[in-house]
């Protein structure tokens, strides 16, 4: 693709320290499509692996790897491990049921 990046998604937690081991940033830059991109496939393309990412924050709300990411949207992948209390306050406990 020849489009320019118009979606910048953050990493966080082990996902970060993944890229810090592969020279890579924190944050990429990528061209999502205007009808939009499942966040699993986002995953992939960012070569994070999926075992290791319970959700995506999308716009500032928790979602499963279902969610379609669109252009522009505020994207960061949620790790694993995130402890209880957090889980609950940042609504990674519902988004990891399906029900967001």
């Amino acid at each position: 693709m020849n489009e320019l990046p118009n979606t910048v998604i953050r990493i966080y937690g082990c996902l970060r320290t993944l890229r810090n081991e592969r020279g890579l940033s924190p944050t990429a830059e990528l061209w999502l499509p205007p009808e939009g991109r499942k966040a699993a496939e986002v995953a992939q393309e960012l070569d994070l692996p999926l075992e290791k990412i319970e959700g995506v924050f999308c716009n500032h709300r928790a979602y499963d790897l279902e969610r379609l990411l669109k252009p522009g949207d505020e994207i960061a992948f949620i790790p694993t491990g995130v402890p209880g209390p957090h889980r609950f306050m940042l609504g990674i406990h519902e988004a990891g049921k399906g029900h967001l």
